[in-house]
């Protein structure tokens, strides 16, 4: 049975944010929301972890996870990024994006994309998801929340308990989560490609 924690959005409590960090070390899953809907999360090294959450999803090992981040720091250990990369990431995070880069040796290969050695990275734009990230000291590795017969991602705390409160080990209430999609752009070329249009605005990346 999954436990279920509401945290200030604006305040976090140090004490809950501690047991979520536990939790995570201690190979569990999380349902936890960002700046774009509810996703699941669990620890980068923790492959039983990876696979629950493929199992929750409803998806196959073809169907990619994104890292989170909390800065642009941590993002280059896990992403190979020029300079006119950096400026661009500089300027547009922390925001509802997906960058999709090169992926560095610290990514394990089946965690990148078969054929482009790359992989979708976040540095998201919520107090209590970078609150988390400082306490395991660690990116989190994640994957949206649409349930498989679900076309949009989840984005009410009590929903996610109802369905998934016993294949998670905690889900986290913080009143309001955003509905929608993360703008998703390919840095991996000469030029940004757009792969999704979603919350995060396209005009810095001439996608407008």
């Amino acid at each position: 049975m999954a436990q279920f924690f509401n945290i200030n959005l604006d305040n976090p409590q140090a004490r809950l944010i501690l047991q979520t960090a536990d939790i995570l070390r201690s190979g569990g899953v999380i349902a936890y929301p960002t700046d774009s809907g509810y996703a699941l999360g669990c620890m980068l090294g923790n492959s039983d972890a990876q696979a629950r959450i493929r199992q929750i999803r409803g998806v196959d090992d073809q169907h990619l996870f994104t890292l989170i981040c909390r800065n642009l720091s941590e993002l280059g250990n896990y992403a190979i990024v020029s300079n006119s990369q950096f400026r661009l990431l500089k300027a547009n995070t922390p925001g509802a994006y997906t960058f999709i880069l090169q992926a560095t040796r610290e990514v394990p290969r089946k965690l990148q994309h078969p054929k482009r050695n790359a992989v979708g990275i976040r540095v998201p734009q919520h107090v209590v998801v970078q609150a988390i990230l400082e306490a395991i000291d660690a990116p989190l590795l994640s994957m949206t929340l649409p349930l498989a017969d679900d076309e949009a991602v989840l984005s009410e705390a009590w929903e996610i308990r109802d369905r998934l409160e016993r294949v998670v080990e905690l889900v986290i209430d913080v009143g309001h989560c955003v509905a929608g999609a993360t703008s998703v752009i390919d840095l991996t070329g000469e030029v940004p490609a757009l792969i999704r249009a979603g919350q995060g605005d396209l005009t810095p990346f001439g996608l407008a």
